[in-house]
């Protein structure tokens, strides 16, 4: 889970350029490069199959007890892959799975190992941010390769797409609660290939005259196209400036957060404006925002309604919000550096190509 974390004070540029790709490319779709010229080839991973092998790392926070890591074993296993587990994947280091080296090598072992096709986080937490800086990109470059998890793991889906153009995915961990929601969008989008139309579930009533769960707002309406890049929020305000923040020039925004004070909220939302990663976008997504609520004090506080108000009305783009992403049990995955649509009077994504080859 997302934890608090020291807000950035000071904001910088998200100049520089998207790495070159140097591997064969598994795709003809292709990408604006940060210059806004030129074009370069989208990595796009093998789509993966039952009886592959899947490689479990923990590049964040350890998993303390025995049955948690049991649990995602088997549950992968269910998914119908073979799983091969990090060296240090029970590793401890303070609350992180190892040391930094020896969380980046676990990544870098398995991007290098040829029976491994795809990777997956047993969980997230804290610690990615220190390791987006020691995986080896231009191995990962040459062996384009399903890599996925979200929440902490925000810094990593968005790095390695940020320096080899490889299409990664912000979603479940191995360790999430993989009910047939989450596995259904799960299979379609890496197993299938499918270019899939994202949408909320609907007529859920339940006791209920009116459908009152999994909702979507919408806070601006239309339609914009554009690479989708973001995640939690806490975690990509912190790459700002960094060689690792998505470009979102063109681009679609998503974010998602869990247990932040509005005012955190608010705090992390001005570092991506004043770092210019809200000056261009084509639209934004908003997913859950976990008991993000007011802190302690005296004095009242913005809702979150007024906050997503201030920073993105504004933008004169297409917003929704609502939608099935973030720390909750059902659950989307999403394709980061894919090409989509999204229709924020109907709360939907749809992605123009697949994200698997």
């Amino acid at each position: 889970m997302t934890l608090h974390r020291r807000d950035f004070v000071r904001a910088l540029s998200v100049g520089g350029t998207i790495a070159a790709s140097q591997a064969t490319v598994a795709s003809a779709t292709t990408v604006p490069t940060a210059a806004g010229g030129a074009v370069q080839p989208t990595l796009l991973a093998p789509r993966l199959k039952e009886g592959d092998t899947l490689g479990l790392v923990s590049p964040a926070n350890a998993t303390y007890e025995r049955e948690p890591m049991q649990l995602a074993i088997e549950a992968i296993q269910a998914l119908g892959f073979k799983v091969k587990l990090g060296a240090n994947a029970r590793g401890r280091y303070g609350q992180f799975a190892g040391t930094d080296s020896q969380r980046a090598a676990d990544i870098n072992a398995m991007f290098a190992d040829g029976t491994v096709a795809g990777i997956l986080a047993v969980t997230g937490g804290s610690g990615c941010n220190r390791i987006v800086d020691k995986l080896d990109y231009a191995l990962i470059r040459r062996n384009p390769k399903f890599f996925g998890g979200f929440s902490d793991l925000t810094a990593l889906v968005n790095g390695i797409t940020r320096q080899t153009g490889l299409v990664t995915f912000h979603c479940p961990v191995a360790e999430s609660e993989w009910n047939d929601f989450s596995v259904r969008h799960f299979k379609a989008m890496v197993m299938q290939a499918q270019a899939s139309l994202l949408r909320n579930p609907s007529g859920e009533r339940g006791d209920n005259l009116v459908q009152t769960q999994d909702r979507t707002t919408t806070l601006r309406g239309g339609k914009a196209r554009g690479r989708l890049g973001g995640g939690n929020l806490a975690v990509l305000s912190s790459l700002a400036g960094s060689a690792y923040m998505p470009d979102l020039r063109g681009g679609i925004l998503f974010l998602e957060e869990i247990n932040e004070y509005i005012y955190r909220i608010d705090r992390m939302l001005s570092t991506l404006r004043l770092c210019g990663a809200l000056d261009q976008l084509a639209g934004v997504v908003i997913g859950k925002f976990t008991k993000c609520e007011p802190g302690e004090g005296k004095f009242g506080t913005l809702t979150l309604d007024e906050v997503f108000d201030d920073y993105f009305l504004p933008l004169n783009v297409p917003v929704y919000r609502g939608a099935m992403i973030g720390h909750i049990k059902r659950k989307f995955t999403i394709p980061v550096g894919a090409e989509v649509e999204i229709d924020a009077d109907a709360g939907t994504i749809q992605l123009l190509h697949p994200a698997v080859a």
